[in-house]
């Protein structure tokens, strides 16, 4: 199955559902940008349930803009916002320091645009997994796309439908309980090499 589908910010395990299940992976990078999507926003598992990790940006609704055309606004000191938060959330988690290297320079070095940022937070995440799947990039946006399941649904983060994923053990789930669809940080952290056999073992219903 080919997918066609948005790199996120630390996509969600819906989307690294959908990946692990697919023969190939085009990602959409022609489309225009919208907001309150995923494109710029996670969601981890915080000491107070579920929380969001926002990404500035550069944009007005104004002039409408390219997603690969905009940029990051850095005058927030964000990234070290974002890496105290994960810090905070997942410090004790099995398998943080695991993986912390690989992820620590993605918090620390310059971000110009969103997209390109994003490409590299998928790279990273597709290294941790160990997950070596073909994958290429859209040359024109095409609203109804042939000979390809088309996943760009998934980049929406409201109004999403109940995914019904199987319970793993996370850090605050004594207090707060499971919670569905996280950040795919949030498996990876509490579920360490066995991320990517999870994702396989879970069903996803593509429209």
């Amino acid at each position: 199955m080919n997918i066609l589908i948005h790199p996120t910010y630390f996509p969600s395990i819906a989307h690294f559902s959908a990946i692990a299940a697919a023969e190939h992976v085009i990602l959409e990078v022609q489309d225009n940008f919208v907001k309150q999507t995923y494109r710029n926003r996670a969601y981890i598992y915080g000491a107070n349930g579920k929380l969001a990790l926002n990404i500035p940006v550069i944009f007005s609704q104004k002039n409408r803009l390219k997603y690969h055309e905009v940029k990051v606004f850095n005058e927030e000191n964000w990234q070290s916002l974002h890496w105290k938060s994960l810090l905070s959330a997942y410090r004790t988690s099995p398998f943080f320091e695991y993986y912390e290297d690989e992820l620590y320079p993605l918090f620390h070095e310059k971000v110009e645009y969103l997209l390109d940022f994003n490409l590299k937070c998928f790279q990273t995440i597709l290294d941790c997994l160990q997950l070596d799947i073909p994958m290429s990039k859209n040359e024109i946006f095409e609203k109804e796309p042939a000979n390809v399941k088309d996943c760009r649904y998934l980049v929406h983060a409201k109004k999403e439908p109940e995914y019904k994923f199987t319970e793993y053990t996370q850090v605050f789930s004594e207090k707060h309980g499971f919670i569905s669809n996280l950040s795919i940080l949030d498996l990876l952290f509490n579920e360490g090499p066995n991320a990517l056999t999870y994702l396989e073992e879970q069903t996803l219903t593509i429209p």
